[in-house]
This record gives structure tokens, sequence and C-alpha cells, in this order.
């Protein structure tokens, strides 16, 4: 009787609380699912304890980025800040205003205690102790080396023809500035930095995150045509423009979703993890014999973004290594995976006939037609863009010349025709038409008397060409 009478008070007792406590319990079910789960990363292998103060300090001043890292297979195989950042008390990219975070007190890591030399700039050279190979090809290819290339072709950095401040903003962030410190710290004017050929001060050269991005570098990422697209874009080299116009392209929109962006590293493979290649895909994804490279130089057989197409080993700027049929046979052998041999030779042999056509038809007559008019004296050489030929001959090139060979190369019929043989006839007749004006009459260019911003330095970076002579 008294079992009973137990059990009775106590289910009064209960029923009684859950009364006193259902609007409280009803407006937390309400409001739960609109507070966010608190995510934690767990230290739950060894770390070294400077290791430990960098990821504690950085998860509260830089959640982002801490973040970042968190999600990445870095952080899964226990690679931390220290690993790729830390540096020797004696090198030149070392932050001397990181060391001030080891005075602040103001938190449990901020101690000398942690204190260890690091760098913002993460280099080739460091990731190299990890990724050897990738590092070493990366180096050969003309991404790495484009502060070598620009310097021995470009009009714009040869005769100081754009400012340091445009060079900074626009051509520099893609093609990478010469790192310099300033007072113990990178000087602003050089960094923050990406670019592809950047030159580091410990003498590497290019950046990695400019394809993985930091700090979790996805390999998904570099695999998707959008990485490319940061740089290859616009008038003068349209390469995810004409990508996106592509079949190629086309497969990518609709079914890009469903390909399998995360295999492991030389494992993607068409027909199995993608149905239709990205740049990646082509230019540097391993497929079938032909293994996975850093070297963008290799699978190409003709150099088409250069004035006159040349074979890469002919590039006098940047001769290739590599012999250009060998190349040619890689990349059809990535064709091969998904196209037959009478579809990848044709599309090949119209490839051969349309950098004939520009060659012969529009290149060689224009660049004839400039050499006259210099020798002459009715143009003047130096500097190059102050008279309007020399940007209307550039422009056939450099724009519409481009556009006609990569859109034929990659399948774009629209930037092939369109925006590349279409534009270059217009510019052509206009060159060719005003160059004879001035042979048969004498007249002289007119000069712009006041060509902006043309303060840029024209001296070569002894960083890349070594001291001037």
């Amino acid at each position: 009787m008294r079992t009973r009478l137990y059990w009775m008070l106590l289910a009064a007792t209960l029923v009684c609380a859950a009364f006193a406590a259902g609007p409280l319990m009803g407006q937390e079910e309400e409001a739960a699912p609109n507070l966010p789960k608190a995510k934690e990363f767990r230290i739950g292998r060894s770390m070294s304890k400077e290791a430990v103060a960098c990821i504690e300090c950085h998860k509260k001043e830089h959640p982002g980025l801490f973040a970042d890292w968190a999600g990445s297979r870095h952080a899964s195989a226990n690679i931390t800040c220290l690993d790729c950042h830390q540096a020797q008390e004696h090198d030149a990219d070392v932050s001397r205003a990181h060391y001030k975070q080891y005075e602040r007190g103001d938190q449990p890591y901020g101690k000398s205690a942690y204190r260890v030399p690091v760098s913002g700039v993460v280099t080739p050279k460091d990731c190299s102790r990890c990724h050897p190979d990738e590092s070493r090809e990366y180096a050969g290819s003309k991404h790495a080396n484009t502060a070598e290339i620009i310097w021995k072709i470009d009009k714009w950095l040869i005769d100081g023809m754009n400012s340091e401040l445009e060079r900074q903003s626009g051509c520099l962030v893609c093609h990478g500035t010469v790192l310099k410190t300033k007072n113990g710290e990178l000087d602003p004017s050089t960094w923050p930095n990406a670019g592809v050929g950047r030159v580091n001060l410990d003498g590497s050269k290019g950046s990695c995150s400019s394809c993985h991005t930091r700090h979790r570098f996805p390999v998904m990422e570099a695999r998707k045509p959008e990485a490319c697209g940061q740089c290859h874009l616009g008038p003068d080299h349209p390469q995810i423009e004409i990508f996106m116009e592509s079949k190629h392209g086309d497969i990518y929109t609709a079914h890009g979703d469903d390909y399998n962006w995360n295999a492991a590293p030389g494992t993607w493979t068409p027909g199995v993890d993608y149905r239709a290649p990205t740049c990646a895909g082509c230019h540097l994804s391993g497929s079938g014999s032909v293994a996975t490279s850093h070297d963008v130089t290799l699978r190409l057989a003709w150099e088409l973004q250069a004035p006159l197409t040349v074979r890469p080993q002919d590039f006098e700027a940047f001769p290739a290594k590599t012999n250009h049929e060998e190349e040619r046979g890689r990349m059809k052998a990535v064709c091969l995976a998904c196209h037959g041999n009478k579809w990848v030779d044709d599309h090949f042999t119209k490839l051969d006939s349309v950098v004939a056509e520009y060659n012969d038809v529009y290149f060689k007559p224009a660049k004839k037609m400039l050499d006259d008019l210099y020798a002459k004296e009715l143009m003047e050489p130096r500097p190059f863009f102050d008279e309007e030929l020399e940007v209307e001959y550039y422009e056939l090139w450099h724009h519409e010349g481009r556009r006609a060979r990569m859109g034929s190369a990659m399948m774009a019929p629209d930037y092939a025709w369109w925006h590349g043989f279409y534009e270059c006839k217009k510019r052509y007749n206009l060159f060719m038409g005003e160059g004879r004006d001035m042979l048969q009459t004498g007249r002289k260019a007119h000069k712009a008397p006041d060509f902006p911003s043309a303060t840029g330095s024209k001296e070569k970076p002894p960083e890349v060409f070594g001291p001037a002579r």
C-alpha cells in the first residue's frame, strides 16, 4: 500500500513539474532550430605547444582562416600552421610584427614561451618538403617563370607605358610580384600577392595558392575551371569564356554537380569521375597513360598566345624543354579517353590549318607593314603604344588573333569566328589601309603627346635577370 501511494505521489509531482516548465520547454524547442551548433576542432594527436598556440590563437583571431584549415586534408593529417609557416630567425620574410603576438598577455598563448619565427609567405619551396614532385614540375612551367617571360615580351613593362600602381593592381596580381621587404616587413607594393609567377624571398618562384586557395588547399577547387578563370579571361586570353561556350563547358554546366571532384590526387579519371574535361582535365590531370603534371607547358604543340604562333621549343622568351610532337601525342591521348581516333586527328588537323592561316594571312603581312613604317621613320619603335597603329597591331595579335586560335583549339566557334577572325579582318584592314597611305604620302604617325601614366620602371628585376650590366 505504501509502495502504491509512493508512486502515485511521484507521478503527481512529475506532472506538476511538467506543467510548470511547459512554457519554457516549448520556447526552447521553438528556438532550438535557430541556435547554431558549436563546432569544435579537437586536438586529438600530438602537437608541439607552439603549434597548439597557433591553432588556439587563430581560432579566435581569424575564425574564417581557422575554419578553412580545420576542414582541410592538412588538418586531417595533423599538418599544422607551423609545418607550412615556420621560418628561420634569419630568413628575409620572417614577420617581425608577429613576434608582438607573444607579448600580449590578454590570452593564454600570448606569451614568450610560445614564440617562434613565422612567415606569412608560404612558397613552393616550403610546399616541396611534402610535395617534391609537384614543386619540381611547377618550377619548370611557364606559370612559375612568367615574370621572366613578360619582362622579355611585354611592351607595357619594357617601355614603362603603365604606372607601378596599374601594374600592382592589375597585371602583377596574376603574373606575380617580386616580393620585397620594407622596415622589416613585406613591402605593401609587392604584398599581398598570390600570382603564379611571384618571385619569393627564398629564391623560389610562384604560389601554390594561386590554384589551391589557402588555407584549405582543395584539389577539388583546382580541378574546376573557375580556378583558371581567375586569370584566364577577358579580351586577350578568354579561355574561361571559350571553355564555357564549348561542348565541354556545356556538359560541365549541365552535369558538373555530379562530378567526383574530390577523387584522390592522381586518380581523377574521365568516364568514371567526370563526363567531360575541365581545364585541368586537359592540361594537368592524369588520363590513361598520361601522368598528372603541374607543368602547364606540357601537352602543348603550339604557343597560341605568342604574336607569331611558334612551337613551344621555339618560343624565344622561354623555350620549352619538350618536343612538340611528343606533347601533341600526350594531348591526343587525353582526348582519346572520350573520342575516337578520326575525331581527334581531324580536330588537330583543323587547328594546325587555323594556325597557318593566322600566321600567313594576318600576322606576317601586318608585321612587315610595321617594320616598313619603322624603316621609313614614319613611326618610332620606342616607346610602344604612343602611336595609334602600334595599338592596332598589338590588338590584332594580342586580342583577336589569340581568340581565333584559342577558340579553334578549344572548339568554341563563336570565339574562333565572331570574336576572332571576323575581328581580325576589321583590325587588319584598318591597320594595312592606314599603313599604305602613310607609305605613299610620307605622312608620319601622330604621337600621343600626353600618354597617361607612362611612369613604370623599365628596369628588369635583378631578382629574375641578375644585376644590370
